[in-house]
């Protein structure tokens, strides 16, 4: 028996009357659509539901706004309720990166402090944290992971970074890059023993981890509901936490200033939340559907599966292993090592990207990590089996091409 026999392809997941799972969807189905966890993407009940919203606000703004708080702490509520928080703890914002804007925005000054960081950090967040510390005259220690480090590993590495300068902890629950989780639960039960206060990236989490923040002691968690919870684009949950949290404030000042947190982000002037308003209806339709439960599960055996046909058939090609030690591995992420020569930088990786898309008509993430390029593959419950042996079938072998034209140019 092979070892792609060992991981089947799942059975594709169907809407109740019998159609595919992506019918719910208006991807363009010229298209492969291999990479979810980017940019997400929204169903057509959730489309819809916007949509209305927006209808309804400009066809009376004077109605509309006045009331719109009242409407945006509803569906904070139903958020609060799919993440497992208190609503009185959750704030919403337009997305991760903006949550961190908020937390570096409010954090009392430090002068002289140190802010830490590691390798697999999102690039927008730490650049937060580095204008940051140039603020505070400080400066950013950035931790080396290893990609193949294991729970303990991993915290030892951040742990031991630690020292009494330190003054803010930014790490992720999933990396995005890399497609790994991080130990965020010993890493916040360590700086809740030393006093530094922590944030935590949990941009891909809201839909991937069912109760995310269950023992995890962090001072603000930030989750974007657009990428697996499927929410519309511009949709975040800022969970804080502990003494910092009363402090916070949003990156606009409106006229709910003067109300305590989260309350406060709650009116955001002429802002456009309609997104917020249909967020609900997106969460609403998976469960309904299918179960987070068994959503989640799918996803997970797709992305062993896809892992498997797409790193054979890179081996097949090179006659060197593709696979990739990922020390803590996400249930529907997953990295496989391309060819030498591709992706080697950030820069390169998106590069590849955009021809991917253009020549060959499928949206994968591809990344870079200690030089190194990967395809980082995504799953969600539109995807099926077809679509990533699509990509090993039609797809590999133009990027060994690619790959060989790369080594061979001056």
């Amino acid at each position: 028996m092979s070892e792609t026999d060992l991981t089947p392809a799942p059975s594709p997941l169907l809407l109740p009357d019998g159609r595919a799972a992506a019918e719910a969807w208006s991807l363009d189905p010229e298209h492969r659509h291999l990479n979810h966890g980017s940019f997400g993407a929204v169903p057509v009940v959730a489309q819809d539901e916007q949509n209305r919203l927006r209808r309804e606000m400009e066809r009376s703004p004077l109605v509309w706004f006045p009331a719109l708080p009242r409407r945006v702490a509803t569906a904070r509520a139903d958020i609060a309720a799919f993440l497992r928080v208190a609503m009185e703890d959750l704030a919403l914002v337009p997305n991760a990166s903006g949550g961190a804007s908020v937390v570096y925005a409010n954090l009392p000054v430090r002068p002289g402090g140190e802010i830490i960081v590691t390798d697999h950090g999102y690039g927008a967040v730490t650049m937060g944290a580095q204008r940051l510390a140039r603020r505070w005259g400080g400066t950013v220690r950035t931790v080396r992971v290893p990609l193949d480090a294991d729970e303990k590993q991993a915290y030892e590495a951040m742990a031991a970074e630690l020292s009494d300068a330190t003054e803010l902890i930014v790490v992720d629950h999933i990396t995005s890059a890399t497609a790994r989780r991080m130990p965020v639960e010993r890493i916040g039960a360590e700086a809740r023993r030393r006093g530094i206060p922590l944030l935590v990236d949990g941009a891909h989490v809201p839909g991937l981890i069912d109760d995310p923040l269950s023992g995890l002691d962090c001072d603000f968690w930030i989750g974007n509901l657009h990428k697996f919870g499927c929410a519309p684009r511009g949709t975040s949950a800022l969970v804080a936490r502990g003494p910092l949290r009363d402090d916070l404030y949003p990156l606009i000042d409106s006229w709910g200033a003067a109300d305590p947190f989260p309350e406060r982000f709650d009116t955001q002037g002429t802002v456009d939340v309609t997104s917020y308003l249909a967020a609900p209806a997106s969460l609403e339709f998976i469960e309904r559907t299918w179960g987070w439960k068994t959503a989640r599960a799918y996803m997970r055996d797709l992305a062993d599966y896809a892992e498997r046909i797409v790193g054979d058939a890179f081996a097949e090609l090179t006659g060197t292993s593709s696979a990739v030690d990922v020390g803590m591995p996400v249930n529907a992420l997953r990295l496989v090592r391309l060819p030498a020569g591709l992706a080697t930088s950030h820069a390169a990786a998106d590069a590849l990207r955009d021809r991917v898309s253009q020549e060959l008509g499928v949206a994968a993430a591809f990344t870079s990590f200690d030089g190194v390029g990967y395809i980082r593959l995504s799953t969600h419950v539109y995807n099926t089996a077809a679509d990533f042996e699509y990509f090993a079938e039609r797809c590999v072998p133009v990027l060994g091409e690619w790959a060989r034209t790369a080594d061979a140019a001056p």
